[in-house]
């Protein structure tokens, strides 16, 4: 296994790592943004998703980024769009998820993606799990199912392994899969504090979960160690309180980007540095203001 702050074996280190945003809200948003996380910034327009939409799952592998599902017109949406990461340019229509659904959580290796939970309208949760071949094209197949109904997530993977969290409950619950192969979920532990929509992202050996709501917006940051199970540790804050944002990471870095605070919906960028523990630090901003928008990166820690 790499060492916590090492670049996975199939992530190439002469290629720039770049994470992805892609739609949200105000508006089912079909922005696609990205920025070079290595460096710090505005973010940079990449092109457009096939249908304005939020709430999606996102995924990705050293080459393509896969964005999963949501909620935009005609309403709730099985939509699978694809884009290649080191390009700009429109999307591409991939395939279908198994079922339509929005506000899932999307998690990969290097060469599967796999969809998490999510709504199906506006009261009923879905306990789905999917999975995509990343470097294909097609509709998604039944993985297996999660011990509970799960909305409103966050997901983070290490080469082997996939662990959600976050739930509309705002339940401390955390779950795990082995991506290589289909079943149901397994308790891994819990969050030091229950919260939904928060931002997911890891590198190969730490996983970290930033913002989120619970009786308002959080600005707290926990982490696990994907390897093993147990509950969350506290990393930090982030400097702004948020919920709805969209995470993405670098074998050594991570970025939470957008959502909605009590003055409403910024376009903020922040960044830790995962092998430390502390508070964020400003990175940028996005294109506009939006949130419950997902993020990929082709350098997290499931390559």
């Amino acid at each position: 296994m790499p060492i916590l702050g090492t670049i996975a074996s199939s992530f190439d280190n002469t290629v720039a790592a770049r994470a992805l945003f892609a739609g949200g809200d105000p508006g089912q948003v079909n922005v696609i943004d990205y920025h070079e996380i290595a460096t710090t910034g505005t973010a940079v327009d990449f092109g457009d998703l096939t249908i304005g939409s939020q709430s999606k799952g996102a995924c990705a592998s050293s080459t393509r980024g896969v964005f999963l599902g949501g909620v935009g017109s005609p309403g709730y949406l099985n939509v699978i769009d694809y884009v290649t990461i080191l390009t700009t340019g429109n999307a591409t229509d991939f395939g279908d998820l198994t079922v339509e659904r929005y506000q899932n959580a999307g998690l990969s290796s290097a060469t599967r993606g796999v969809c998490v939970g999510g709504y199906n309208d506006v009261s009923t949760y879905v306990n789905v799990i999917d999975y995509i071949t990343i470097a294909s094209t097609g509709n998604a197949t039944d993985f297996g199912d999660t011990s509970h109904t799960w909305a409103s997530s966050a997901a983070v993977a290490s080469t082997t392994r996939g662990v959600y969290a976050g739930d509309q409950s705002s339940s401390t619950d955390i779950e795990y899969l082995t991506i290589a192969s289909t079943g149901n979920g397994t308790d891994f532990g819990d969050l030091n504090q229950g919260v939904y929509r928060p931002a997911g992202a890891s590198n190969d050996t730490r996983g970290i979960f930033m913002g989120g709501g619970n009786a308002g917006y959080r600005d707290n940051i926990q982490y696990i160690t994907i390897a093993s199970t147990g509950n969350a540790t506290d990393f930090g804050d982030l400097a702004t309180a948020r919920n709805g944002c969209g995470g993405a990471a670098s074998s050594t870095r991570v970025l939470c980007a957008g959502g909605i605070q009590s003055s409403g919906v910024i376009a903020d960028t922040e960044y830790i540095e995962i092998a430390t523990t502390g508070n964020s630090t400003n990175f940028g901003d996005l294109t506009t203001n939006r949130e419950i928008l997902p993020g990929c990166s082709n350098a997290h820690g499931g390559l």
